[in-house]
């Protein structure tokens, strides 16, 4: 039996509403599934049922109140719900990638870089990660004249094609994908599905959010309807 990439079994989720003298929101409760090598797992539900949520926690940036988050690390699971920040950040470096819908990056830095940067940090020569930069970011159309420049007042859909180059730059096993799709034109966006389509070709995995129906259904095995890990109500 394969075993999975990742599988969360029972995982839920309290937010504090610390402007709302200390209201706790529970979000989810029970969340478990898996995705398994090759496979692209999509999350569904309408807007505010905790997909982003699920996703955030998955890559740490949300704590976990319950429940386990392994992670396959070359045949050694990791659980992210438990797992020391730097383990965290060691799985972010070689395992797990997330491409959001916001460009987050520093100022002055330009584009190339940016997208050359997962490969450096794991000791890649700068020359060959400046090359697969170039191809990436040739292949989403982003103007060549615009490599050199910081992208901070670039277009949302600009922005957005070197977010997914820096995500899929270093070849994660597995891609969270939170809307990558949402700011592109028709022709980046099928670039895109076929990104994914030729990662999953060579075992990677996906789990994500899209809200694009035509580019879900190109890519998706399974989709998970997340408003089934909706705390019962009181």
């Amino acid at each position: 039996m394969t075993t999975p990439r990742l599988a969360l079994r029972g995982v839920s989720k309290t937010f504090t509403m610390h402007l709302r003298d200390g209201v706790t929101l529970r979000v989810l409760d029970g969340v478990s599934f898996t995705v398994a090598p090759g496979e692209c797992v999509v999350l569904g539900g309408p807007s505010g049922a905790g997909k982003s949520s699920i996703l955030k926690i998955v890559y740490g940036n949300y704590a976990a109140d319950s429940g386990a988050i392994l992670l396959d690390r070359n045949g050694s699971a990791v659980d992210i719900a438990t797992a020391t920040p730097r383990a965290v950040l060691a799985a972010r470096r070689a395992t797990i990638g997330y491409v959001s819908q916001f460009l987050r990056v520093v100022p002055r830095v330009p584009a190339r870089d940016i997208v050359a940067e997962p490969l450096s940090s794991r000791g890649v020569p700068r020359e060959e990660a400046r090359a697969r930069a170039e191809a990436l970011l040739a292949r989403l159309n982003l103007p060549r004249r615009l490599w050199d420049l910081p992208p901070a007042t670039f277009s949302g859909g600009e922005q957005q094609r070197i977010n997914v180059a820096r995500g899929f730059i270093a070849r994660y096993p597995l891609l969270l994908l939170d809307e990558p799709t949402a700011s592109l034109d028709a022709a980046n966006r099928a670039v895109v599905v076929d990104l994914i389509r030729e990662a999953k070709a060579t075992g990677a995995s996906f789990l994500g959010i899209f809200h694009d129906e035509a580019v879900r259904n190109a890519v998706a095995d399974r989709v998970i309807d997340v408003t089934g890990f909706a705390p019962a109500a009181a």
